[in-house]
């Protein structure tokens, strides 16, 4: 009990120390800038004014023209489209389009991008200004100390060779930008709107701020119902992450049994599950699960009433069927994941375990769960969320099905599918948008505080 508290405290420390010394690393970034503001000399301060002119005066004329014209290419960005994607980005549009009358309006949703791509600009702009401001300083400093400049033959030869990572990431990193960032910025902003329903261009949209958060949490027809999904939406990821991983682990240690024989046979059939494609086997299941599928074929031949498995009055029903047919599915991977991790232990330790007498359930306690967790924590957090995150399920089984007391969703529907519906189906995208920021936050909360606590950090050195 006092080793776990000590690691406890140890992973405790660890996180907390990690936030008290951001501002210590802040202070060390802005020393570095006040060194550059008050000693650099007159050079430094002709880069500070216009890009690339101190790297000219010290005879670097590769780099100074680069620099200079990356300034002049962002200027007349910025002069010809950029100024006007930044205001846009404010006001969201202020001349509403009339078809009647041929006015073509503002198009709010495409000056939002703009403006999220122009405040994008920016920022690289200031990377470059900033990092032209070091490269001169750097040049100075090698002057100072009767040192020659890296000529600029030599810089390029280093990003070929000794920076090569730098080069090589360069082109991926402003994909992210551009194709991820971008569209994750614009998705977190329509939050923040009304955008959805009647309000879709040519109708301006407009910054509501956190309106659509306090709909969903408080106000009106969306709270109730976001309540009553959010409950169950827990309860899923918890026990479908919990039968997948310990149902997955528990096939991996009978087949890993001296006494099975055909291992490789009795294998073969959770992979054969696992390979075929997910919605397949899920509308197979809902045809069987269905009025004239064949359970209830047999059902009806045994002289009984055919049983609704997956309607509107089968809440519970519905549930358990699609934890089952989820186990179907995850289980196969986390076995073969948990058979590779089962194959690293050390059987000294089993051995020493019997010789103490340790019963197998003592062993399994003590020696296997807990290598186990310390291994695939982070699997363990990526199922969770995947589970928490899992639109196919229910889609495939219940999808478009709306029961009482639900706004735009039954009783079965996840977050996920919940913010499909309001989104797709019916054009609530700020609220759709609004949702998906909640399940950001709630999974990012629950992962970063399992992760903390998990053996895989608190215990770092004991597995080693």
């Amino acid at each position: 009990m006092n080793k776990e508290k000590t690691d406890g405290l140890k992973a405790r420390g660890k996180f907390v120390g990690f936030f008290r010394s951001l501002p210590e690393k802040a202070k060390k970034k802005f020393s570095g800038t006040k060194e550059i503001l008050t000693q650099g000399n007159g050079k430094v301060c002709a880069s500070m004014c216009i890009m690339g002119l101190g790297q000219l005066l010290y005879k670097q004329w590769a780099k100074g023209i680069i620099f200079l014209v990356l300034q002049l290419a962002f200027i007349a960005y910025f002069v010809l489209t950029g100024a006007t994607d930044l205001f846009g980005f404010f006001t969201l549009g202020t001349r509403e389009g009339n078809a009647w009358y041929g006015v073509e309006g503002d198009n709010s949703v495409v000056m939002l991008i703009m403006g999220i791509f122009a405040i994008l600009m920016i920022v690289f702009y200031v990377a470059i200004y900033i990092s032209n401001v070091k490269d001169v300083y750097k040049t100075q400093c090698a002057c100072d100390t009767s040192k020659n400049p890296e000529l600029f033959k030599s810089e390029v030869a280093g990003l070929l060779d000794k920076s090569f990572y730098k080069t090589a990431l360069a082109l991926p990193v402003i994909g992210v930008c551009v194709f991820s960032i971008l569209p994750i910025v614009f998705m977190i902003l329509i939050a923040f709107t009304n955008y959805g329903g009647d309000t879709i261009p040519p109708a301006l949209v407009d910054w509501v701020g956190f309106q659509n958060f306090a709909k969903i949490l408080t106000l009106g027809q969306f709270a109730p119902t976001f309540f009553k999904i959010f409950g169950w939406n827990m309860i899923w990821a918890v026990l479908s992450t919990a039968i997948n991983y310990f149902a997955g682990l528990g096939l991996a240690l009978l087949l890993n049994k001296a006494c099975v024989k055909g291992k490789a046979f009795w294998r073969a059939f959770p992979i054969l599950a696992y390979a075929i494609p997910g919605f397949i086997t899920l509308l197979g299941f809902k045809f069987m699960f269905s009025y004239g599928g064949p359970i209830n074929y047999y059902i009806q031949n045994a002289g009984n009433p055919a049983v609704d498995f997956l309607g509107i009055n089968a809440q519970w029903t519905a549930r358990l069927i699609g934890l089952a047919v989820n186990a179907w599915i995850s289980i196969p991977s986390t076995m073969l994941l948990a058979t590779g991790i089962l194959s690293n232990i050390n059987t000294d330790l089993y051995e020493a375990a019997r010789v103490d007498g340790a019963s197998a359930w003592k062993q399994f306690i003590k020696i296997t769960l807990p290598y186990m967790l310390f291994a695939t924590t982070p699997v363990l957090i990526s199922q969770f969320i995947g589970n928490f995150n899992n639109f196919g399920i229910f889609y495939f089984l219940r999808g478009g099905l709306y029961t009482e007391g639900y706004f735009l969703a039954s009783d079965t529907d996840l977050l996920i599918n919940w913010l499909y519906n309001m989104s797709i189906d019916n054009n609530y995208y700020s609220i759709g948008a609004a949702i998906s920021l909640i399940i950001f936050i709630i999974t990012s909360v629950i992962s970063l505080a399992v992760y903390v606590f998990s053996p895989s950090y608190k215990q770092e050195e004991t597995f080693r």
